[in-house]
């Protein structure tokens, strides 16, 4: 009888010849004889189709803010960064070239990177170049920052002359891809003062009383080198414009993603606008936020529509330091709409971290960031060199390769190259370790000693990490895992294959004891088999 009611209210709603037919549905449900033929009529698929047609919306409200839904590509999601330098990859004495760079993607595969990030390839100025170290004193053969983007010789659409041409930069394209391996750009949106923009388009500058323009700074940085644009212009339009055609104009070389340098330092309505505009088109297109400042300013990039986020993983290295922050991007409200890749090192920042504990913190650092997070990234060379020579009290290469080119011999004595390519290969294998947000700490009774593992939703691929966070001494303790979450059953006992070393464990219950010597590897990266066939054991350790 309600049902006959209801449909009588809905054919109220209904217009043409539906208004018949829902009335005649509803005298059939309401002078059904039997219980069997009323649930028919009632679950029949004609009614619910017409059901559907005209819902009751008497009491429905409309919510005043339209909001947007970015959705970006699998690689925004799980990408394992390397960045590099082409003018330091040619021979001891000589500027490296476009090509150069491509002779090095086997290798960069071989690692297991499928993103190589390459800082700006276009010429650099000559006014205020800086010296080597940063020094505002430059001498005649010094290649300057490549930061200070602009010359006699082209801006923001051109080629650096002595890296090649823009053919060379497609042909890397090419190769790149080959190779598994996407390039990303480094997008930095400020001119050298020999930029052409400086005498063609004078009024996208803020200039002075003196006729001068207060060069860039991002405190306490100060870059004499470079001038900012004046994103608020009485000629804004055109100058916005022009940089989305930029950005337009290295995606028709084949670029998909960009790492885009310092975005804090320019107006959030312009990231809105150029993210939005360039995603209309192209929608494959990556943006990587490089903003290092307050968390609601980084956070707030990432809503605009910023597919990865730069974080303070770099500065996190005691295990609460990292439990709460890890808590707060994955647990968080923040985890819905920012997505973080961790870099250990970049070629701005070189933490203290690595300055001081050796070999066994950039192991450390590494697991860290690259099981943590499902996007990371190293400062390629001097990271898998374990490079620790800073600036005398301040978290900056020594000899940055910032301002000079540097000549690297990758397979020297100390090298960690060996483990990051077993990182990369077990994140490859391992689709628990390809997202961020499924993240679960582990109880670990040492606070020199971190746990946590990962697992995908149907528990099909389980990992368990555990990092010793001391790079001088061997560490221990008793690991408690929540086996009933984990699928285990707690009288029967699991395997766990260590992807590191490739020793195997047989554990039985939720609390194991772990030791771990940094000398030897500071972490485990632990694959849960959760059931054990025992005509199967002896195949398996073999």
């Amino acid at each position: 009888m309600i049902g006959s009611g209801l449909l009588e209210q809905t054919s109220g709603r209904a217009e043409g010849t539906d208004v018949s037919t829902l009335s005649q549905l509803g005298k059939r449900l309401k002078q059904a004889r039997r219980v069997e033929k009323a649930i028919e009529i009632a679950l029949g698929k004609e009614l619910t189709n017409l059901a559907d047609r005209y819902p009751d919306k008497s009491n429905a409200s409309e919510y005043p803010i339209e909001l947007a839904v970015s959705v970006s590509r699998p690689k925004a999601l799980f990408s394992s960064w390397y960045g590099l330098f082409p003018r330091s990859c040619g021979t001891q004495g000589k500027h490296g070239t476009l090509a150069d760079c491509e002779r090095l993607l086997p290798d960069i595969q071989k690692l297991g990177f499928d993103v190589l990030y390459l800082p700006p390839i276009h010429p650099i100025g000559e006014t205020h170049r800086k010296g080597k170290n940063n020094s505002t004193v430059c001498k005649r053969s010094d290649p300057g920052s490549p930061w200070a983007i602009g010359s006699a010789d082209g801006g923001h659409k051109s080629i650096h002359p002595e890296l090649g041409t823009i053919k060379d930069f497609r042909k890397l394209i090419r190769r790149a891809k080959e190779h598994n391996i996407e390039i990303a750009l480094d997008l930095a949106l400020q001119c050298s003062p020999d930029h052409p923009y400086v005498k063609e388009y004078p009024e996208w500058f803020r200039w002075r009383p003196d006729k001068t323009v207060q060069y860039a700074e991002n405190p306490p940085k100060k870059y004499e080198d470079i001038l900012p644009l004046n994103f608020e212009t009485d000629q804004w339009k055109k100058l916005w414009d022009e940089l989305r055609s930029v950005v337009v104009f290295w995606i028709k070389q084949g670029v998909r993603i960009f790492r885009v340098d310092n975005p804090h330092t320019k107006p959030f309505a312009f990231w809105q606008w150029l993210i939005s505009e360039i995603k209309k088109s192209y929608p494959a297109v990556i943006f990587l936020s490089e903003a290092f400042t307050r968390p609601k300013l980084m956070q707030h990039l990432a809503k605009l529509g910023f597919d990865q986020s730069y974080t303070y993983f770099t500065w996190r290295n005691i295990k609460f330091e990292l439990e709460q922050y890890l808590t707060e991007l994955t647990q968080t409200e923040v985890s819905e709409y920012l997505r973080p890749n961790f870099w250990p090192n970049t070629p701005d920042i070189l933490p203290q971290y690595l300055q001081y504990g050796g070999r066994a913190a950039f192991i450390i650092r590494l697991v860290l960031a690259a099981t943590l997070s499902s996007n990371y990234g190293i400062y390629g060379p001097a990271f898998e060199l374990c490079v620790s020579d800073a600036v005398e009290g301040k978290e900056e290469y020594l000899n940055s390769e910032k301002y000079e080119i540097r000549h690297w011999d990758r397979n020297q004595a100390g090298n960690i190259r060996a483990v990051i390519e077993r990182v990369n290969k077990t994140r490859r294998e391992n689709p628990s370790l390809q997202n961020t947000r499924n993240l679960k700490f582990c109880d670990i009774d040492n606070d020199m000693m971190i746990a946590y593992g990962k697992a995908t939703d149907a528990l099909s691929n389980i990992t368990i990490i555990v990092v010793n966070l001391d790079p001088y001494h061997t560490q221990s303790g008793w690991l408690n895992l929540p086996l009933e979450e984990l699928g285990i059953d707690p009288g029967q006992p699991y395997l766990l294959h260590d992807l590191l070393s490739n020793d195997k464990y047989i554990w039985q219950g939720s609390r194991n004891y772990l030791e771990l010597d940094p000398r030897v590897m500071p972490a485990h990266i632990l694959k849960v088999h959760r059931r054990l066939r025992r005509e199967q054991d002896f195949d398996y350790f073999m």
